[in-house]
Order: C-alpha cells, then sequence, then structure tokens
C-alpha cells in the first residue's frame, strides 16, 4: 500500500501533476484512486470529463481509465453521511447568536469538515485494500497543513477534553438551556465525534510512516513560489511527514531562449538552481513547459512521461525519518529536521508529557517516550538543518511545566 500527497502554492500545476501520476501508475498496473481533497475541486476539469457525469457521481469514485478512478469529496454529502449532530449543533449555536437560518447553515461548514471526510475515505480504503496507491491533490499548502494535522490534533482533544466536556455537558445542559436559550451539544454529538475518531483510528501511523506515506512537493522556478515551498517543507518535517520529492513545473524549454522570454528563462535557471541546492539531498525533478494547456488524458499522459521517464512513481525516493530520539551523556535529545530554519524563529516549551514546538504560526505537539516524560528542556540549537533539543533533570523547575525555550 502506498500513499503519496501533492501539494505547493496555489496555480503550479499540482493537480495536473497528480493526475498525471495517476495515468502513469494505472499504466504500469497499479489500481490507483487520485482524490481530490481540495475545496476548490479541479480534478475533473483535468481530465476533461464531461460535467454531468461528475455531478451525477458527486462525491463517488469514478472510473477514468483501466486501473484509475478519481473522487472528489463533496464536503455538502459527507454532512449527512458522517456531520448530521456536529452540522446541527453548530448551525443551531449560529442560529441563536442572531444569524439567519440560511446564514447560519451556510456557516456551520466549519474547516476541516472536508478535510476529516477524505480521511475517512483514505482509512477505508487501506482497510478494505481497494487500491495499490491513492494520489491526494491537496489543497494549497496552509490548507494540507490541517489536513496532516487533523488526526493529532482530534486525538489529543479526545484525550484531553473529550471525556470531561460530555460530563459537563451533560449536568449543566437542563439549567443553561432553560435559562439562557443557549443549546448545548446533545449526547448525539459526542456519540458522533466518538464514531469519527474510531473511524479515524490509525490514519496517523499512516500519514507518518514514510514506507507508505511520502510527500512531494510541487512548485514553479520563481522566487515567491520557491519561498512558500521552503515553508512548507519545513512545516511537513515539523508535522512528522517525509517529502521524498520536489517537481519544479512549468520551466521554459531551450527554444525559449532569446528574445521575449529571455530575461524569464535566466530567472528561472537561477531558481531551478538554488531550489536543487536548497532541497539537497531529497531528488529534484524537472517538468518542462508545453505548448498548451495539459488538459485531457493524452495530454496529461505527456506529462507523465516527461515528468518520470523511466522511474516508478509508487516507488519512494527518500526515506529519511524526519525526528528521532538519542541518549548523549545522561541526557536525552530530540533531533527535529527543520530545514531554512533560524533559531529566532523556534519557540519551544514542555507541557507535561508533551514537547510543544511552534515555527511561526504553526505548532507541533511531540510525545516524549514514557523515560523522557518527566524531564526538561534543558538547552536547544538549530544546527545544519536541525533542531536539536537536549531534555533531562533540572531540579530548578516543576516536573510538570517548563518555561519557554529559544534555540541558541
Amino acid at each position: 500500500m502506498r500513499m503519496i500527497l501533492y501539494t505547493g502554492k496555489g496555480g503550479v500545476g499540482k493537480t495536473s501533476i497528480s493526475a498525471a501520476t495517476g495515468l502513469e501508475l494505472a499504466r504500469r498496473g497499479y489500481r490507483t484512486l487520485v482524490m481530490s481533497v481540495d475545496p476548490a475541486h479541479s480534478l475533473s476539469d483535468a481530465f476533461d470529463l464531461d460535467k454531468p457525469l461528475m455531478e451525477l457521481r458527486a462525491g463517488q469514485l469514478v472510473n477514468v481509465t483501466k486501473n484509475l478512478w478519481i473522487q472528489e469529496v463533496d464536503v455538502q454529502e459527507e454532512i449527512s453521511r458522517h456531520w448530521d449532530s456536529v452540522y446541527g449543533y453548530v448551525s443551531a449555536l449560529l442560529n441563536v447568536s442572531g444569524l439567519e437560518q440560511v446564514l447560519a447553515e451556510e456557516l456551520a461548514v466549519f474547516p476541516g469538515m472536508e478535510e476529516v471526510s477524505s480521511l475517512l475515505y483514505v482509512n477505508q480504503y487501506v482497510r478494505e485494500k481497494s487500491f495499490d496507491v491513492i494520489l491526494l491533490d491537496c489543497a494549497p499548502t496552509g490548507e494540507s497543513l490541517r489536513f496532516v494535522s487533523i488526526p493529532t490534533t482530534l486525538a489529543w482533544y479526545m484525550a484531553k477534553i473529550f471525556k470531561l466536556e460530555r460530563r459537563v455537558a451533560k449536568m449543566v445542559r437542563p439549567m443553561l438551556s432553560t435559562f439562557t436559550g443557549v443549546p448545548l451539544p446533545q449526547e448525539e454529538y459526542f456519540e458522533n465525534l466518538q464514531t469519527l475518531h474510531r473511524k479515524l483510528s490509525g490514519i496517523d501511523k499512516l500519514l507518518a510512516d514514510p514506507k507508505v506515506t511520502t510527500v512531494r512537493l510541487v512548485t514553479n522556478p520563481e522566487k515567491v513560489v520557491f519561498k512558500e515551498t521552503q515553508r512548507a517543507f519545513t512545516y511537513f518535517c515539523l508535522y512528522g511527514l517525509t517529502v521524498d520529492a520536489v517537481i519544479v513545473n512549468r520551466i521554459l524549454p531551450p527554444e525559449a531562449q532569446g528574445g521575449f522570454f529571455s530575461t524569464w528563462k535566466d530567472t528561472q535557471e537561477r531558481w531551478v538552481e538554488s531550489v536543487e541546492e536548497f532541497f539537497a539531498p531529497v531528488p529534484v525533478w524537472r517538468v518542462p513547459m508545453f505548448d498548451d494547456e495539459v488538459l485531457g488524458v493524452g495530454r496529461l499522459r505527456a506529462l507523465g512521461r516527461a515528468l518520470y521517464g523511466s522511474r516508478d512513481p509508487a516507488n519512494r525516493y527518500f526515506d529519511e525519518a524526519p525526528y528521532g530520539f538519542r541518549k548523549v551523556n545522561g541526557n536525552y535529545e530530540l533531533h527535529l529536521r527543520l530545514p531554512f530554519v533560524t533559531s529566532e524563529e523556534v519557540d519551544l516549551y514542555k507541557k507535561l508529557d508533551e514537547l510543544v514546538i511552534r515555527v511561526g504560526g504553526y505548532k507541533r505537539h511531540v510525545g516524549l517516550p514514557q523515560r523522557m516524560a518527566h524531564c526538561e528542556p534543558l538547552g536547544a540549537r538549530v544546527k545544519d538543518g536541525e533542531l536539536i533539543v537536549v531534555l533531562g533533570r533540572n531540579n530548578a523547575q516543576p516536573e510538570t511545566e517548563s518555561q519557554a525555550t529559544r534555540p541558541a
């Protein structure tokens, strides 16, 4: 079983790359699914499929060619399938706040519903062994990070808050509803969340296992896109996923040298070199710009040939673990790959048995092994693209909490 996530800044061509990869895998005999996790679905457009067919099969599997299926998850369909109680409660709460019923129902489709629905399908297909390879055409970088972080976030919520919240709601629901008219979640709401958590069980391990799941970042040879790709690489490392390739798409061909495109050609060559330098040893694959839009099975096949050549897309091309633990001189060390990050950008602190690492607007909870649960962060440093956190006994601080630490 193999799972590959394709993501990048909006407009870089990740949907076309995902579709072309699906066709190449199907040609090689793999039972392949390409699933769109981007709310702005364009997968069926890439294959140039008949719109009435896609509308008829909304959210369902659609067979494109031998060994290849695609799926565009429809959040409205999934609400009735998985989210009835949760959606109903949020909608009622918004309606009580003064919003009109129709607007409340629209806003009740909160961020994360589509991602969870996609993960439910993925887990189902993995358990049923429906496919050899699942390709996820992800949303732009920020939404992709939410997609991969949801299993960990839900597991944390279920372990730390869910039971307490359920008990409190049961006790105060009659009184609060009588005096304020503000609805509290009913028991069906909590049962719904519990069912979702059970159906997602194990997906976090699949996403973090480099033998099963890797990420491929799609970029263009431009400064703004390149910087976004750097940030995406860092954050996927932070969340424990392995990036096994970077795909530089839409490189001007040699015949574009001179004339109107001469400056563009020089700029692209400079940024392609930068990409290969910064992401080494992760493989960097080049894809030329085609002479027309890549649309339909024929041109997607040509894109797949240009991208992969003799390479098998299902193989893993880089599988180094993004972080690990070591014991050095009586203390423990957490080694976390954070390329392109400086010491000033990293904050970390320990909370109970977790180490919380924050980079920019994102944070990661790293659960500590039992032997390290009572250790405190004694120091941290960034060296050669790696964050090294030293953990050990610190008698000057309580065992259950520690102050924020900034790497030296």
